[in-house]
């Protein structure tokens, strides 16, 4: 009776720390499986510089399901040059929150043309759903708090798509699968 109670007391944290994994998400999207064109490609460790309204900041780039999910989760070392960006394949309504996110960040939604729309602030393991008002977005960009403000980055600025489609390359993703791009 002692190891049956070993196995099940096993099998229900194997089965919570499942459910705990598949519901943590910084960012949130309906894309499943984004197929890679090489395997000698960028990772979503590595950064790339990309404009916003003139303001350069080096931007890790998450794509996949399983990027978008974890993003910025856990860290705490983000410099105030330093952020992600969710990509997704087609525009759609965004929503973020900050589960296991100890650093205070800063979102902006941006639409498929590059025009930021809304920025919202990000509280530190606050799981309150920030969603955006539009529909018709097509990049989120999370950076620390502040940054947009001390940046001068205000709705309307836009983000240089070329360097977001350099950097997608980089990747190894096939740019022909994004409506966005």
């Amino acid at each position: 009776m002692k190891n049956a109670n070993l196995v099940s007391r096993f099998l229900r944290t194997v089965a919570v720390c499942g459910a705990v994994l598949s519901l943590t998400a910084c960012g949130q999207s309906d894309e499943k499986n984004i197929s890679l064109s090489s395997t000698d490609r960028k990772t979503v460790a590595d950064y790339f510089p990309v404009e916003i309204g003139g303001r350069t900041l080096n931007l890790q780039f998450a794509v996949s399901a399983e990027e978008m999910q974890r993003g910025l989760m856990g860290r705490r070392n983000l410099q105030t040059d330093q952020g992600m960006i969710f990509v997704y394949l087609r525009t759609q309504q965004m929503s973020f929150w900050m589960r296991n996110t100890p650093t205070p960040l800063d979102i902006g939604f941006f639409t498929a043309d590059g025009v930021l729309r809304e920025v919202y602030p990000l509280y530190p393991f606050d799981e309150t759903t920030v969603r955006s008002r539009s529909h018709e977005l097509a990049f989120a960009v999370e950076t620390v708090q502040g940054w947009y403000e001390s940046a001068g980055i205000k709705p309307g600025d836009k983000i240089d798509l070329d360097a977001v489609r350099a950097a997608m390359e980089a990747r190894g993703f096939d740019l022909n699968k994004f409506e966005t791009l």
